[in-house]
């Protein structure tokens, strides 16, 4: 590391200014790229994002199947919240329902009389 003196206290301030001006540039461009989490969709948009036809959509909503904001006679859907919908339908394998319930694995025979 450099030792800084007072001669040179001004061309370190200008050195630091830069970097953080580096830095928010980095940040603000990192923030510009990630999606934002409460996306707003209409029943159209939503339809489209869960590859479903309209109808269908509708008929999920008056089942209560599926998350949805309602405003007047519009329908709303938080995109974070049909991805948490769309996560928990997941099947689980064998292998995780086995380990979920922590049974020990044997091998069971058939006996015969």
């Amino acid at each position: 590391m450099e030792i800084l003196t007072f001669d040179k206290l001004p061309e370190a301030v200008s050195k630091l200014l830069e970097k953080v001006n580096h830095i928010e540039a980095l940040l603000a461009g990192q923030q510009q790229q990630q999606p934002g989490q409460d996306d707003l969709f209409t029943i159209t948009q939503a339809a489209k994002f869960l590859n479903l036809a309209v109808p269908t959509l509708y008929s999920k909503v008056s089942r209560k199947e599926i998350p949805v904001n309602k405003q007047g006679k519009r329908l709303y859907f938080y995109k974070s919240e049909l991805e948490e919908w769309i996560k928990r339908g997941r099947k689980h394998t064998f292998s995780e329902l086995r380990e979920n319930i922590q049974l020990p694995r044997k091998n069971f025979s058939v006996r015969r009389k």
